[in-house]
């Protein structure tokens, strides 16, 4: 079966989005999942297995849309201090979905890729998650890159390690460090900056994610958990982030505007 053709010019502004307004690449700190679970009066894990049926929907939309790359923060560093069983269940969901959505993701000409540290999750399911990059290191369309036992300072501070230990044996010179010199000794080698950050939950925090990538990204927030998030919050999303003037720093040429009511 042929891949899902993206939206035409007529569906994305009848959704109200502009096709050159569109983010390039979102990232997604995916929050709630316990606390819908909760709400619902079900176990933690429950909540887990339906944030899964958000993915499957964002990834879609967003391929269809024409984001270029999507990254979801899925485990981060800090949730090795969850409870055994969770982990184990969140580690049994990762393999399942690695497996189950592989042929889809090739279906969609989805690239996939992973950040973060490779040493703490087990063999068998680093080997799940590698064949579905190498099937897929190929395909043209979306990158779609899973945030995977990542920390960004543990992040930044194996980046400074790799530097010094460059600059010890010779091979770089400390006055030609650059700020692209780290950016090329970071997990997200390569890739582009996120344009938008999206965090679900009401959370009004980064939580050790993307810390040096996201510097000039825009961050919309939603008070819906993970599970409860739809098309129509991220359709949202991107019109809010849309209506915004990115000035990295500099200023937009248009009259004085004041600050005063």
């Amino acid at each position: 079966m042929p891949a899902d053709p993206p939206y035409s010019d007529e569906h994305i502004r009848q959704l109200g989005l502009q096709r050159g307004r569109i983010p390039q690449h979102v990232a997604i700190i995916m929050d709630g999942n316990g606390r819908w679970a909760k709400r619902q009066g079900l176990p933690r894990i429950e909540g887990h297995r339906r944030g899964v049926q958000t993915v499957r929907t964002v990834i879609e939309e967003c391929a269809r849309i024409g984001v270029g790359q999507l990254t979801l923060y899925c485990f981060s560093s800090e949730n090795w201090k969850r409870p055994p069983l969770e982990l184990d269940l969140l580690m049994g969901l990762l393999k399942r979905y690695v497996i189950a959505e592989r042929k889809e993701i090739m279906r969609q000409d989805i690239r996939f890729s992973t950040i973060g540290r490779t040493d703490r999750i087990s063999r068998g399911i680093w080997n799940e998650v590698e064949t579905t990059v190498e099937l897929s290191r190929n395909n043209p369309g979306m990158r779609l890159c899973l945030a995977l036992d990542y920390g960004a300072r543990d992040e930044l501070t194996q980046a400074v390690r790799t530097i010094a230990q460059q600059v010890q044996k010779g091979e770089i010179d400390p006055a030609s460090i650059t700020e692209q010199t780290i950016s090329d000794h970071l997990y997200t080698a390569g890739m582009v900056d996120p344009d938008l950050v999206i965090r679900t939950a009401g959370e009004m925090r980064v939580s050790n994610f993307l810390l040096w990538q996201i510097s000039y990204a825009e961050l919309w927030v939603t008070q819906n958990c993970w599970p409860e998030f739809g098309r129509d919050d991220l359709y949202q999303a991107f019109r809010d982030y849309a209506g915004r003037e990115r000035r990295f720093g500099g200023l937009v040429d248009k009259p004085t505007e004041s600050c005063s009511p």
